[in-house]
């Protein structure tokens, strides 16, 4: 009876209520609702709404923003500063700057109180700086935007650099240098090595990280003399993703137009405008690799190299060949898991990682700068391999001058045209970009744009590429034990040869 009755009732319920029955009129959803405010539909105007806007303020400061769906913005200021103007200074200012970035300022009193102002807007920010940029950004809510900029502002232009905050910078400083050289991946110290051999002495080839002996030499003044000169209005962009570009606009006009910097308004005298220099060499570390992992499953005891060669500057129009290039390459760690799309179709999977289970790594790298680039490949193995696995690295690169398959270059095309989409689907990504092509180029070509170009990369056209950097002399960095490296001759004649192989050495003793 109990079910019955059940059924009944559900029944009897939805009778009552369905739209047919006697509760409720017939009412269609597309009518609009009596007693009921119209609704206010989000349209899109056309492609003005994605392109980035631009204005130059009377002082030389660029402001670039792009509007983003969303109650978040990132905004923040890039200057064209970094280790690659160091060249009249001690070396490590750039790494200084990063570290004491959003400490005291004119405004407030001390780091804690910044991020506190940040928390009521639900904001962070960050300091990045590279060999040729320095980046201040923050993320916040877009009602705190006056706040942000303003904060921006003094966090740029008026920093205390308080005594304790400059030996708390050379105690950080200390401690990132002493696990640069400990920690298991080798990639950032190799990247400084090979930096240093392909551009000797100048620009991109100035070390990115503080040398130990210039810890104690830099202080408040030696950091005055160098903010003078780089830290000027026409060096820097305010860029910023998620705003409406005349509200940034006046926010940057009320904080950044008239700003008086702390280290005083002085023309700039002494700024390094020398255009890189690429000469090619090699840089040796002979390193005890054998304990830098202990543990219950310890790395093995490897000698890492990395060898490259000259590319172009991304102002050029062989900068997307190149990018190409350097994905149809692709490769990583010989544990890397995933089938297709994590790349395991590149040319330094199929080639090196499937044929010579001995390799732990290969992977190749595209830096490129606003006046020379580097394409090199990184290679790890056992101690007594290095002889052969350099001569595989040579050999690849050798038959990178060859025609690429038509199939093989779609699938890099594909790749590359889906990394750059899916990275510029988060805002602070979009935020660098917005920044980094303004401040160099004054514009910003759109993805779209981008796209279309990838899109008409021709097998020609790496081969093309390719010729040219097999001109150049090599650049090599080597760490581990290097008993068995070839020389630096060797190598080179290995690149300049038709196959890629090294000279035969013949021993007498084994």
């Amino acid at each position: 009876t109990l079910r019955r009755r059940g059924r009944t009732r559900g029944k009897t319920a939805y009778r009552k209520y369905s739209s047919s029955g006697s509760g409720y009129p017939n009412i269609s959803l597309s009518t609009p609702l009596p007693g009921i405010p119209k609704p206010v539909f989000a349209s899109v105007d056309g492609q003005e709404k994605y392109e980035t806007k631009i204005t130059t303020l009377e002082n030389g400061l660029k402001i670039a923003s792009q509007n983003k769906f969303g109650q978040f913005c990132t905004v923040g200021i890039l200057i064209n500063s970094g280790s690659r103007h160091e060249a009249k200074y001690p070396s490590g200012i750039a790494q200084f700057l990063e570290k004491l970035a959003f400490s005291s300022t004119a405004q407030y009193g001390s780091k804690d109180e910044i991020l506190l102002t940040l928390e009521k807007h639900g904001g962070i920010c960050d300091c990045q700086t590279s060999r040729d940029t320095t980046m201040y950004a923050v993320s916040a809510e877009v009602k705190g935007l006056d706040t942000v900029v303003s904060l921006l502002s003094d966090a740029v232009l008026q920093p205390r650099l308080l005594d304790e905050e400059i030996e708390m910078t050379k105690m950080a400083v200390r401690f990132e240098l002493e696990d640069l050289n400990m920690r298991p991946d080798p990639e950032p110290l190799l990247t400084e090595m090979i930096h240093a051999a392909a551009y000797r002495g100048n620009t991109v080839g100035l070390p990115r990280f503080c040398p130990a002996d210039n810890v104690d030499k830099l202080d408040k003044t030696v950091l005055h003399s160098y903010l003078r000169n780089y830290y000027r209005p026409e060096r820097m962009v305010l860029a910023g993703v998620g705003i409406e570009h005349e509200q940034l606009v006046d926010s940057a006009r009320k904080y950044l137009l008239d700003a008086k910097p702390v280290w005083g308004t002085s023309p700039a005298a002494n700024v390094d405008l020398s255009v890189a220099q690429y000469t090619g060499g090699i840089v040796k570390m002979e390193k005890d690799m054998s304990d830098v992992s202990l543990g219950p499953t310890p790395i093995p005891e490897l000698t890492h190299i990395m060898i490259g060669l000259e590319s172009c500057s991304f102002l050029e129009d062989d900068f997307i060949p190149f990018a190409v290039l350097n994905m149809m390459m692709g490769g990583g760690g010989s544990f890397s898991a995933g089938g297709p799309g994590k790349g395991m179709f590149t040319r330094l999977y199929l080639n090196v990682l499937n044929r010579h289970h001995w390799m732990y790594n290969a992977t190749s790298y595209h830096h490129s700068y606003e006046d020379s680039g580097l394409l090199c490949i990184h290679a790890s193995a056992d101690p007594r391999q290095v002889r052969e696995m350099v001569e595989i690295i040579t050999r690849e690169f050798i038959q990178m001058g060859g025609s690429a398959g038509e199939m093989e270059l779609e699938r890099a095309k594909t790749q590359l045209k889906s990394m750059l989409m899916m990275n510029l689907e988060s805002r602070p990504v979009i935020f660098e970009d917005v920044g980094r092509q303004v401040l160099s180029t004054g514009k910003r070509k759109l993805p779209h744009e981008l796209c279309h170009l990838i899109s008409n990369v021709t097998a020609s056209d790496i081969k093309k590429v390719t010729t040219k950097m097999l001109r150049s002399k090599p650049a090599v960095a080597a760490l581990g034990d290097l008993t068995e490296l070839p020389s630096y001759e060797h190598i080179q004649a290995a690149l300049s040869s038709k196959d890629g192989r090294l000279p035969r050495i013949y021993r007498l003793f084994r």
